[in-house]
């Protein structure tokens, strides 16, 4: 079995697909972490969607102008345009959330409606016929065995981008997550960098849910995050397990994928559920351990 997969590993389109779940199982540890702490865990689920908006909008607008596809346009991608919509999207439920007596769930969700609706009328126009270079399918459930060298390219920059971000903002960002009143007396600005926070999720789950799909995205935003935090005793710890537990899930369900042949997509998560219900137990074990 060993052998087997050692065999695998070797084949170009398994090394891609293995870089690019490691760097977004990267970005999102990193992300993830606040957005737990935070209790957005609906966030990412919204955006994702977000994303199946933007993606509709881009394909038919690049559609329309003749540039999708095209060698020669630089905007042929519709990642272009979702990019930008995401981004938009994400920074109108922080205001909406700030400026009326909604809370976060409650503008999310109308957010996510309004977003699928749209997706769903983009992708209606579109002509059955039109030659598209993504499956919506793929759009919804993942693709990362078909991930291309252009998309690693693309991956790479928002990981580069996740990482100047955050890294500076780290301590930052921890402070006003468990102490909002306190950060802000101390003059940190806590509404700017929740903006910041907001926009850069956008960025990294749009870009994300094209190799993860939009129905799992949020899982791996969430799941390997929420394990940390079972287990982990600061902020430091969490966000190392965090990330430590999206790429280990991410090369296990990999290989589990191919060598089950069955989706990507499913192993992927249910190896992070298996790790969330092995770091309950040992949560558990602790609590318990610690009141004997």
């Amino acid at each position: 079995m060993i052998l087997e997969l050692l065999d695998i590993v070797q084949y170009p389109f398994m090394r891609r697909a293995l870089l690019a779940g490691i760097l977004i199982a990267v970005m999102c540890g990193l992300l993830g972490v606040f957005v737990v702490q935070r209790r957005l865990s609906f966030l990412g689920d919204g955006l994702a969607h977000a994303a199946f908006g933007g993606m509709g909008l881009g394909t038919l607008l690049l559609l329309s102008g003749g540039w999708l596809g095209a060698e020669a346009a630089l905007f042929r991608q519709p990642l272009f345009v979702a990019l930008p919509f995401v981004f938009i999207t994400a920074l109108s439920i922080a205001w909406v959330r700030d400026n009326t007596n909604l809370s976060s769930d409650t503008t999310i969700g109308v957010f996510f409606a309004v977003a699928v609706a749209l997706g769903v009328m983009f992708f209606s126009l579109i002509p059955p016929d039109a030659s598209v270079n993504f499956d919506v399918m793929d759009l919804l459930f993942g693709s990362i065995l078909g991930v291309r060298q252009s998309d690693l390219v693309i991956i790479s920059a928002t990981l580069m981008l996740c990482l100047i971000v955050i890294i500076p903002l780290w301590g930052r960002l921890g402070y006003a997550t468990f102490d909002e009143e306190l950060a802000r007396t101390d003059g940190v600005a806590t509404r700017r960098l929740e903006y910041l926070l907001f926009g850069t999720a956008a960025v990294v789950i749009a870009v994300s849910s094209l190799v993860v799909g939009i129905i799992l995205m949020a899982a791996y935003l969430v799941i390997p995050a929420a394990s940390a935090r079972l287990l982990a005793k600061s902020l430091f710890q969490m966000t190392a397990f965090s990330v430590m537990i999206g790429v280990s899930s991410t090369v296990v369900g990999l290989l589990a994928a191919v060598f089950l042949d069955v989706p990507s997509g499913s192993t992927i998560v249910l190896s992070q559920a298996v790790l969330f219900a092995c770091t309950t137990l040992l949560a558990r074990r602790r609590i318990f351990g610690s009141r004997s």
